[in-house]
């Protein structure tokens, strides 16, 4: 009988993710989850796993620029993930000892290489108050916080030096877990009283029915997660469904719906009364939307697949309320998705003229008195009032109901903006 495999380390497993990744181009999101599941890891050896993961993943440009200033050689990519893992240990997590952050990673190197390890960690040991990096411009401020030059170039250009760095640096803050608590089956109070009860600390949002959690956890534990009680959506998107001010007995249409948390919260706003359609390009994704409203306990949306920049005949002025989240560059929610820090901008330039399509499409489906919001994941003005300005120029049947920028050294919230228009 075989016997069964020594299971890996939460720092083995980390290692080996980091690798794969690197070597396919890929980041290693997806195969976190799949090797999670596969390697019976402790809660707290599956936190740390993960913690490496997204962590050496998100400060890449930083360790590197370090390990390249100690090492004068050329270094495999195996041994420089291993620096990698180790550094980011000494550096970024104050819980682990310094000895133990050394002496792991040694563990996990050759024996030809061990040595080279351990004398790299203990010399940044040794010298680490000589790494501070300034951010004077584009390429050190790309080296301070990792994140590629083209994007900080892009928030200097738009904010200019000193709020683009104060934006960026707040990205690199664990982001807070906020809840949208689903008021079909229970208040806000009521659900901040069993979070309490369940000895998580919490506190309300701005918006209603929102809930901040004081530390990031898992939300499938949460208290009624499984029962539908509440679902995870930003602050910033709670307040572009505000925006929308979906009202009972409406027909509501949210034209890049995917996966469907403002749908959702657009529906609880009408009390489950009335009709909401949600559709996205990609049918495959749909089904989360599905599964979730069933989860929720919402009976009111449907689905559909559909290109939101071809216009639907039978709906062409019809509905009261229209969202349109469209497709951006995503530079708002750097501080959630790491990989979005190396993101090329090469294909952003096309990115306007399918957001103004679209905007155009769904402003054909608003009834006089109705409202029309647009809204991205981004602050680049480029995809959002260098796009919602010429649509407003050149409909003055539409008036600017509320318009914001929402950015996490501000607000606290995902980098986002929306446009609430009414159709006067």
């Amino acid at each position: 009988m075989l016997a069964e495999p020594t299971p890996k380390s939460a720092r083995a497993l980390a290692l080996d993710l980091l690798c794969e990744a690197e070597a396919r181009g890929q980041y290693p999101n997806i195969a976190l989850d799949h090797a999670l599941r596969r390697n019976p890891l402790s809660p707290a050896d599956r936190a740390l796993a993960t913690t490496l993961v997204y962590g050496v993943t998100e400060r890449r440009m930083t360790l590197d620029a370090i390990i390249d200033r100690l090492a004068a050689r050329e270094i495999e990519p195996r041994v420089r993930a291993i620096l990698r893992l180790g550094l980011y240990q000494l550096r970024y997590l104050d819980r682990i000892p310094a000895h133990a952050a050394v002496n792991e990673s040694v563990a996990l190197a050759t024996r030809k290489s061990a040595g080279f390890v351990n004398a790299i960690l203990r010399a940044y040991g040794r010298r680490a108050g000589e790494f501070t990096f300034a951010a004077a411009d584009a390429a050190s401020m790309a080296i301070a916080y990792s994140v590629a030059e083209p994007i900080c170039a892009a928030f200097i250009e738009a904010f200019g030096l000193a709020r683009a760095e104060s934006i960026i640096a707040a990205f690199g803050r664990i982001p807070p877990l906020t809840l949208r608590v689903n008021t079909l089956r229970v208040s806000r109070d009521e659900y901040l009283a069993r979070l309490a009860e369940a000895g998580i600390e919490a506190s309300p949002c701005a918006v209603p029915s929102g809930i901040r959690l004081a530390a990031s956890m898992n939300p499938t534990l949460l208290p009624g997660f499984d029962d539908g009680d509440c679902f995870v959506q930003d602050e910033a998107s709670q307040r572009c469904v505000a925006a929308l001010d979906a009202q009972p007995g409406e027909l509501v249409l949210d034209l890049c719906a995917c996966p469907g948390a403002k749908s959702f919260g657009a529906a609880i706003a009408m009390q489950n009364r009335g009709r909401v359609i949600s559709s996205d390009l990609h049918a495959n994704k749909l089904s989360l939307v599905a599964s979730g409203a069933e989860r929720l306990g919402i009976s009111i949306i449907e689905t559909a697949a559909r290109d939101a920049r071809v216009p639907v005949d039978e709906l062409i002025g019809r509905a009261d309320r229209v969202i349109c989240d469209v497709p951006c560059s995503g530079l708002g929610v750097l501080g959630k998705k790491p990989d979005l820090r190396y993101k090329s901008l090469d294909d952003t330039s096309r990115l306007p003229a399918i957001q103004a399509a679209i905007l155009e499409t769904a402003a054909g489906y608003v009834r006089p008195g109705g409202r029309l919001v647009y809204s991205t994941c981004t602050i680049l003005p480029a995809e959002n009032e260098g796009v919602t300005a010429p649509f407003l120029a050149a409909h003055p049947e539409f008036a600017v109901a509320e318009e914001r920028t929402l950015t996490p050294d501000v607000d606290g919230t995902d980098g986002f903006y929306y446009c609430a228009m009414v159709r006067v």
